[in-house]
C-alpha cells in the first residue's frame, strides 16, 4: 500500500498539538439526494448495521436507499437553518469558542479544528490539514459522551484508517467517553435550571438518549451503563426524586428489540396518564440536531399532546453555552496533559534549526 504523501519540513519549526472533535456528521443539504449519499455512508459502516453484509446490502440499496431520503430530506428541511445544518453550525462554533477559551487559558499554541464522522469536512480532510500544520500531537475527541461502538469506536477507526496510509505517523491520545465528567455534569444542570428559571418547572423530566438495539448490550457495548450513570448523576445534581424524572430510548429503526424504555412510548403514557407538562431533555447530545429538534422537539411533542398532556418543552442541548465550553476544556486539558505545555520560544526555535543545519541536516 503506498504511503500518503507527507508534507514539506523544515527544521526549527515548532512541533504543534491539535485537538480533533469529531462528531456524528449531517446532509450537506435538505435534499433527497444529499440525504441520500449521506445515508449511503453513515448505513455501510459495519458498526452502525451489524447484520450479514450481503443481507444488509441487498435491504439498504434495494429499499431504503430508494425510500428513506425523501422522507428524512423533509424532516431536515424543518431544522435547517440559514446557516446551515444545526449539527454542523453548532460543532464548527464549540470549536472556535473552545479555541478561544483556551487561548485564554494559556494556551494559544493549540490548535483546534473540528471534522464529522460521516459527510463534511471528513476526519480524513481535517487529519491531512492537521499534519501541514506541523501538528506532531493529536487528541481525538468524539462529541459522544457515552461510548458506543457505533458512534465513538467507528470515529476511532476513521482516524486509524487515515494514519494506515500515513508514514510519519502523529502521537495520538483518544478521549473514549466523558459521560460522568463533572464538568460535563454540571453543564447539562445549568442548562435545565436555566430553562426552568424561565418557563418553570414541569410535573416529570424525561432524559432521552439515542438508541441501540439491545443486543448491543449483550455483547458487551457499555452505552446503556453510562447512559444510566449520566441519568442518575444528573437527577442528583438537579435534586431530583425518582417520582420527578426517568430515562428513556429514542429513534428506534427497524424490528428487532432496542434499549428500552422508548421514548415515544413513555411520552404516550405519559400523557394517558393525566401527566400535564413534560420536559425533555437529551443529555446524549451535545449539540442540537435531528434527533432533538425535530424528533423530540417536534415529533415528541405531538405525541405527548395527542395522548392527553397538556404542556411540552423540549430542553436546548448544550450547543454553545458558556458551562459547555468551560467543561470541554476541561475535559480536553485532563487529557492532553503535558501536551498543552508552551511551545519553546522562537529563539530556542532558531537555536534548534542551526544545530540541526550544522550537522548536516538541510534547512
Amino acid at each position: 500500500m503506498q504511503s500518503l504523501p507527507e508534507p514539506s519540513h523544515t527544521h526549527g519549526t515548532p512541533e504543534r498539538t491539535a485537538i480533533l472533535l469529531i462528531n456524528l456528521g449531517t446532509p450537506e443539504a435538505p435534499t433527497r439526494a444529499a440525504v441520500r449519499r449521506y445515508l449511503k455512508e453513515f448505513l455501510s459502516d459495519p458498526r452502525v448495521v451489524e447484520i450479514p453484509r450481503l443481507v444488509w446490502w441487498l435491504i439498504l440499496n434495494g429499499v431504503i436507499l430508494n425510500l428513506r431520503p425523501a422522507k428524512s430530506a423533509a424532516k431536515y428541511a424543518q431544522i435547517w437553518g440559514q446557516e446551515g445544518s444545526p449539527l454542523r453550525v453548532h460543532t464548527e462554533r464549540q470549536a472556535k469558542l473552545l479555541r478561544g477559551l483556551l487561548g485564554a487559558q494559556g494556551h494559544p499554541a493549540l490548535v483546534v479544528d473540528f471534522a464529522m464522522r460521516y459527510g463534511s469536512p471528513s476526519i480524513a480532510s481535517v487529519l491531512a490539514r492537521l499534519k501541514q500544520q506541523r501538528c506532531e500531537r493529536i487528541l481525538v475527541l468524539p462529541l459522544y459522551p457515552q461510548y458506543a461502538a457505533s458512534t465513538t469506536a467507528t470515529a476511532f477507526d476513521a482516524v486509524s484508517d487515515y494514519f494506515r496510509r500515513t508514514r510519519n505517523i502523529p502521537e495520538l491520545r483518544m478521549v473514549k467517553h466523558f459521560h460522568d465528567h463533572p464538568a460535563y455534569i454540571a453543564a447539562l444542570a445549568e442548562g435545565v435550571r436555566k430553562h426552568w428559571a424561565l418557563n418553570g418547572r414541569p410535573d416529570r423530566l424525561l432524559m432521552s438518549f439515542h438508541g441501540l438495539p439491545r443486543f448491543t448490550l449483550e455483547r458487551g457495548d457499555p452505552y446503556h451503563c453510562e447512559c444510566q450513570k449520566t441519568g442518575r448523576l444528573l437527577a442528583d445534581a438537579l435534586d431530583l426524586t425518582p417520582a420527578q424524572w426517568q430515562l428513556s430510548f429514542q429513534s428506534r429503526f427497524g424490528r428487532t428489540e432496542w434499549l428500552q424504555p422508548y421514548t415515544a412510548a413513555t411520552l404516550a403514557q405519559w400523557g394517558k396518564q393525566g401527566v400535564r407538562r413534560v420536559d425533555v431533555v437529551c443529555p446524549g447530545f451535545v449539540a442540537d440536531c435531528l434527533e432533538t429538534l425535530e424528533e423530540i422537539g417536534m415529533e415528541g411533542k405531538t405525541e405527548f399532546l395527542k395522548a392527553g398532556g397538556k404542556e411540552f418543552h423540549a430542553i436546548p442541548c448544550l450547543n454553545e453555552s458558556d458551562a459547555w465550553i468551560e467543561a470541554l476544556a476541561q475535559i480536553t486539558l485532563n487529557h492532553a496533559g503535558n501536551w498543552a505545555a508552551p511551545v519553546p520560544d522562537a529563539g530556542e526555535l532558531e537555536r534548534s534549526r542551526q544545530r540541526a543545519t550544522a550537522l548536516g541536516a538541510s534547512a
